[in-house]
């Protein structure tokens, strides 16, 4: 027996696998709906197949417990009606149907007058019979037809009782998917060749609109629209027709240097990943934004004026005097007498820096020629160069073959050949060394001074230790007070009716009050103390994280100074010059400092040694 009902078929009991998946209670034959789909159609085989029908059948509920599809089945019901009661299919009765025919997913059915043996009389001729819409699904179930039987069509064709062909079933056919497409959300995407409106509303026909499609950093280009995958239809067994799978599209062989593809919730977008100029590759259909700009006409007032380009820079002509570039990975293959200035990235000269400066902000430079009465810095970076000649020089790490009459100043500084330049930096490596003409030979060990910091870090510990001593001895008088047993009490009580966990009555208010008023000095007075002892502990606390950062900054400054210098080629001069550990770079220092400090440094530190011949080694541990 299963669930509120008989689970019995006229024909005997359901077999237990049955009766898990269709019930037959007294109101009607009732569905699992946890077992639909596969487990049903099992079960509904059986109950035909041991010849049985289902009478008064809800047939739209019936293929949606089946195949899943039609009207939804009640969220709320573990188990849904779909049928009056299960009956007997009489094997006499049976024989009046006959088998459809089917073709192109349809099946098309005879109906013509039927006649079956009188059971009463069996020797009497066949009397009239009419068929049955439950007895028909059932019979075509035998037969094949599984699903899409046109309940309407059927019921009219045996309402009549005429001879004619009727569609009686129709299979539903797979909806096909659509393909995946890509849009255009940009109108940046295409050339303008339109005149340039002035700002006075007169046009510049020198100009171009957008000759060149300059794109922003994180702009939308393209826009994927996902394929949609269709939905399977079934045919009249019940089987599955699956769709074609659409074909899709992937944005990522599109996306060039200076793309990304972004998923979203909007979807999926080519974005340019910086601002540039767009470029696109009529074979493979790919676009790129580039930030490189390359010109042969050289920088000059005439031609071009001073460049502010928000990316990379490659020139073949010449930058003139007094021209200012100013952009990222600037290289130049002819002489440069201007200024070049990067905000990162690679300043690389493949001819001779004459007269002119080369900075960078975040980045190395690299000039293969000769660098001539020029200033070149590199706040972050390496500094490297064949020949310099009269130059100001700062870096990270500076590596030069030959310097002469220069200022040098940096972390790592190796040297091939250097005459009457004056150098300092952290570590020094000099292959020969030696005076030039009436300029000296001046190097200096960079040694960081520690005294100062260690006189603000014992101060700062002095004055940390004061705040906690003081907050210490605000706590101990806050307790005392506290603990004073009418401020106890007081503040027991006031506690809990805060918390509503006690109620004074009308006589109790005025006994409260006067209780306030007692101990109200001593209110005050904790009060005043808890503030100075939150102040306190507040003071000692910022004191010992300032003291952190200055100990990380000793830390990071603390280290071993050299010098190596191969040969002597006349006199040297070393000597130490210490610098304060703050944070600061040692060597990013204005040109005039740099100078200052290399040519009349004798005074700021401690010879180490002086010589006019052999070699110099020396370290500072």
């Amino acid at each position: 027996m299963v669930g509120n009902g008989s689970a019995k078929s006229v024909g005997g009991e359901l077999a237990d696998g049955l009766a898990q998946r269709i019930i037959s209670r007294a109101d009607g034959v009732y569905a699992d709906t946890a077992a639909a789909g596969r487990a049903f159609q099992a079960a509904v085989d059986g109950v035909f197949t041991e010849g049985n029908c289902f009478a008064g059948l809800n047939y739209a509920r019936f293929i949606k417990l089946l195949f899943g599809i039609g009207p939804e089945l009640p969220a709320d019901e573990a188990q849904v009606r779909f049928a009056d009661e299960i009956v007997p299919f009489n094997p006499a009765r049976r024989a009046l149907y006959r088998a459809a025919r089917i073709e192109a997913g349809c099946a098309e059915y005879y109906f013509e007058p039927v006649f079956i043996e009188d059971p009463e009389n069996p020797f009497a001729s066949e009397v009239p019979a009419q068929l049955t819409l439950d007895e028909f699904i059932a019979d075509m179930w035998l037969k094949g037809i599984r699903f899409g039987i046109d309940i309407a069509a059927v019921r009219a064709a045996i309402s009549s009782g005429k001879s004619d062909r009727v569609i009686v079933a129709r299979a539903l056919p797979a909806t096909a998917g659509q393909p995946a497409v890509i849009n255009e959300v940009s109108d940046d995407l295409h050339r303008n060749d339109a005149p340039r409106q002035l700002a006075s509303g007169k046009l510049d026909l020198m100009s171009f609109q957008n000759r060149f499609p300059q794109i922003k950093a994180n702009a939308r280009l393209l826009h994927k629209v996902p394929r949609k995958l269709g939905v399977a239809g079934v045919d009249l067994a019940g089987l599955a027709l699956e769709p074609a799978i659409p074909p899709d599209l992937d944005l990522q062989p599109l996306a060039g240097p200076g793309m990304r593809i972004e998923h979203t919730a909007e979807g999926e977008f080519m974005v340019a990943s910086a601002d540039g100029f767009l470029n696109v590759d009529t074979a493979s259909g790919q676009l790129s934004v580039g930030d490189k700009i390359v010109s042969y006409e050289g920088v000059s007032g005439r031609t071009t004026g001073n460049l502010q380009l928000t990316g990379d820079y490659e020139e073949f002509g010449e930058i003139q005097e007094k021209r200012v570039v100013e952009g990222e990975n600037i290289t130049v293959h002819a002489d440069v007498f201007g200024n070049l200035v990067s905000r990162g990235g690679t300043i690389s000269l493949s001819n001779n820096l004459v007269g002119g400066s080369a900075a960078n902000a975040r980045g190395d430079i690299r000039i293969k020629g000769v660098a001539s009465s020029a200033t070149v810095q590199a706040a972050f970076g390496e500094v490297t160069l064949g020949r310099a000649e009269n130059c100001v020089i700062s870096g990270t790490r500076v590596t030069i073959d030959h310097a002469v009459n220069c200022e040098i100043i940096a972390d790592v500084l190796t040297l091939g050949q250097a005459e009457g330049c004056a150098i300092a930096a952290r570590t020094v490596k000099v292959g020969a060394a030696g005076p030039r003409r009436q300029l000296e030979m001046l190097v200096y060990a960079l040694v960081p001074d520690d005294a100062r910091l260690n006189d603000v870090i014992l101060q700062l510990q002095e004055r940390v230790e004061l705040f906690n001593m003081l907050a210490a001895t605000r706590q101990a008088e806050l307790d005392t007070l506290q603990n004073e047993p009418e401020v106890r009490k007081y503040v027991m009580l006031a506690s809990k009716i805060r918390k509503k966990e006690l109620t004074l009555t009308a006589e109790q208010v005025p006994q409260f009050q006067k209780m306030a008023l007692a101990v109200g000095s001593q209110l005050k007075a904790i009060g005043k103390l808890s503030l100075e002892v939150k102040s306190a502990q507040a003071e000692g606390k910022s004191g010992a994280q300032l003291i952190a950062q200055l100990m990380e900054q000793k830390n990071a400054s603390s280290g071993t100074s050299s010098v190596e210098i191969g040969e002597l080629r006349g006199d040297v001069t070393v000597r130490t010059m210490r610098f304060n550990p703050d944070g600061s770079s040692v060597y990013h220092l204005p040109v005039k400092e740099i100078k200052a400090r290399l040519r009349n440094g004798q005074q700021l530190g401690e010879q180490i040694a002086v010589g006019s011949a052999g070699a110099i080694c020396w370290s500072s541990v």
